[in-house]
């Protein structure tokens, strides 16, 4: 899609021949992708209903597709459909009233997810208690007197593996994969670069064959990470969907707990504790890999592919009612018809490039970036990589550094919870600006407490007490958000670039993080590395505050809205209009009698679209 189409379809907002900034809602192409039953009268939606099941030889069901493409066209007025019986009506009803009540097909797909998401967190923390020795295994001890400076660079280029990997080409592999493999397809070739990587990262025999298995990794986690929430979207109903692509971090982090309790299980094993330590990955990535031929495909990836019978298969397996199933099938065909029109000679390639070109989507490439890059600032994976050998350092012996890992990887995944229920109340933007500040303070008070000499028996509490504080104001803040963010600030039709591009920004600078941090503990010691990742911390935070546009319960019209706001005009705002106002409310006591002017005037957006939590657009 070129920028000159994308112009005639009324998307480059900055074009529009209207006052400020607002967007031409009235042919608003994605609001139109996202419902593209909106207008249609009766006699016409079953003409488009006919029309579809004659097309795809479906004619025995045109009655049971006319029954769901009326509920489709309004949800929440199918009590007022009267070609539906009072059982069918019912069966709605409990969709909403028992959402959790779900076929077994669905319930595998969540579970088969969510231990995807497990083998993501997992596979990120084999190495943290291998750092201890491996290293001296191979002979590149950071601690060398002649190659030390050497060696620290190697052990951070061998934990950058995945993560290098993930840049190029892992992140990029998702749209070709998807396309000629399918959802599970793409999940099954991750799923065998996941089992078969890591344990030949436990036959190494030096640290290049260590390195070379540890990118093949980085070919498994890149696709997985962009392919699994989209997956888990396409086939869960609008009632549950939110909850589960929010659940991705959360089950990461119990993966990387996962990974900190196999590193404790093995720790007495002797010289080979590393081996299985890396090895152990494979424990989830086996039947996540078996399992997911067992899940049906997703039914939008079939009628992409004109398989539309065995779509409706899927569909009948993955809901409830087949009522459900023909609403959920003729809705997602109209929205394919959409995508394809405004898709319609577009190439992968030009849509990576306006991502950058097209002023809408920039900003949202921008905003994105902005909050992965902002994970990797907060250094949370200093500790998530290293913090076994952080620990050691502050004066633990290796047994009792692997305990306190564990106690770190128990906080992480703890406090990811509260973000299920903070992250739609108080807000993307929000929770990242309170908690950014907090991570500061902990970290820097977290460094400074390793200039209590070790022989002081407060010295190693306290630096574990703040390490454990950081992690509890991370997970519910900068764990969850930058996905969620990312996976609802893309228009429809470069959802898949953009989340592409944003997983690997957050990647890549995760192995820009592995790769620098024993050289920077070797040159600024540990106390100087903490203090440089809390100073990130405050400039993360002033990143946040003049270039993240808040999306919390959105829909897409006033996402559409939100992101034809200049950059520019939004930094000026925060700094003169909500900078003031905060001052004088909260830090002079001005209470409620200090008003805010507005960024936007949500009243001149009509939306036919609706928010789902957590989703995205």
């Amino acid at each position: 899609m070129s920028s000159e189409k994308v112009d005639e379809k009324h998307v480059d907002v900055e074009k529009q021949k209207k006052p400020s900034f607002a967007p031409d809602l009235a042919h608003n192409v994605n609001a139109k992708i996202q419902n593209p039953l909106h207008g249609l009268t009766k006699d016409e939606l079953f003409t488009e209903v006919d029309v579809f099941c004659r097309e795809k030889g479906m004619e025995d069901k045109i009655e049971l597709f006319r029954k769901g493409a009326l509920v489709a066209q309004h949800p929440s007025k199918f009590e007022e459909v009267e070609e539906l019986d009072e059982s069918e009506k019912q069966t709605l009803r409990d969709e909403i009233i028992h959402k959790w009540r779900q076929p077994s097909s669905l319930i595998f797909t969540v579970v088969l997810c969510s231990l995807a998401a497990a083998v993501q967190g997992w596979d990120q923390t084999g190495s943290n208690g291998a750092n201890l020795s491996f290293p001296v295994e191979f002979d590149i001890a950071e601690d060398d007197p002649v190659h030390g400076s050497r060696n620290q660079w190697l052990v951070g280029v061998i934990n950058a593996g995945p993560y290098l990997a993930c840049v190029f080409p892992g992140c990029w592999l998702t749209d070709p994969l998807n396309n000629y493999l399918g959802r599970r397809g793409t999940i099954f070739f991750c799923g065998i670069f996941c089992t078969i990587s890591v344990i030949g990262s436990g036959f190494a025999q030096n640290w290049y064959q260590l390195f070379i298995c540890r990118l093949l990794l980085g070919l498994g986690m890149g696709p997985k990470a962009s392919t699994v929430p989209v997956y888990a979207a396409e086939n869960t109903p609008a009632a549950v969907r939110g909850g589960l692509v929010m659940s991705w971090q959360m089950w990461t982090a119990f993966g990387i707990f996962l990974g900190y309790s196999a590193n404790l299980a093995v720790m007495n094993t002797g010289r080979i504790a590393w081996r299985l330590q890396l090895g152990s990955a494979f424990i989830p990535a086996i039947p996540m890999t078996i399992g997911v031929f067992f899940c049906p495909e997703s039914p939008r990836w079939l009628m992409k592919k004109g398989r539309y019978a065995e779509a409706y298969h899927s569909f009948t397996r993955l809901r409830n009612t087949e009522l459900q199933a023909a609403r959920d099938m003729f809705y997602t065909a109209k929205q394919l018809a959409a995508e394809f029109e405004v898709l319609k000679g577009s190439t992968y390639w030009s849509r990576i490039t306006e991502l950058f070109t097209i002023p809408r989507v920039r900003r949202a490439t921008i905003a994105s970036g902005v909050v992965m890059i902002a994970q990797q600032m907060c250094g949370i994976n200093i500790i998530a990589f290293y913090s076994s050998t952080v620990f050691v350092r502050a004066g633990y012996n290796d047994h009792q550094a692997l305990w306190a890992s564990w106690g770190f990887g128990l906080v992480n995944w703890l406090f990811a919870f509260p973000a299920v229920w903070t992250i739609d109340t108080f807000g993307r933007r929000n929770l990242l600006l309170f908690t950014f500040p907090n991570m500061a303070w902990t970290l820097l008070v977290a460094g400074l407490c390793f200039l209590i000499p070790t022989s002081s028996p407060a010295s190693v509490p306290l630096v574990a007490l703040f390490i454990f504080m950081f992690a509890a104001f991370y997970s519910p803040g900068e764990g969850p958000v930058p996905f969620t963010y990312s996976a609802e600030v893309f228009p429809l039709t470069h959802r898949e670039v953009g989340m592409s591009w944003a997983v690997m920004v957050c990647l890549g600078f995760a192995a820009v993080l592995s790769i620098t941090f024993p050289r920077m503990v070797g040159a600024m010691t540990i106390v100087g590395a903490f203090c440089f990742y809390a100073g990130l911390n405050v400039i993360a935070f002033v990143m946040i505050f003049f270039l993240l546009p808040e999306t919390k319960q959105r829909t897409l019209e006033e996402l559409d809205y939100v992101f034809a706001v200049p950059m520019r005009t939004h930094a000026n705002y925060q700094l003169t209009k909500f900078l003031p106002y905060f001052i004088k409310r909260y830090v002079f006591c001005g209470g409620k009698k200090v008003t805010l002017e507005p960024l936007y005037n949500f009243d001149e957006v009509e939306s036919i679209t609706v928010f789902e939590k957590g989703t995205g657009h």
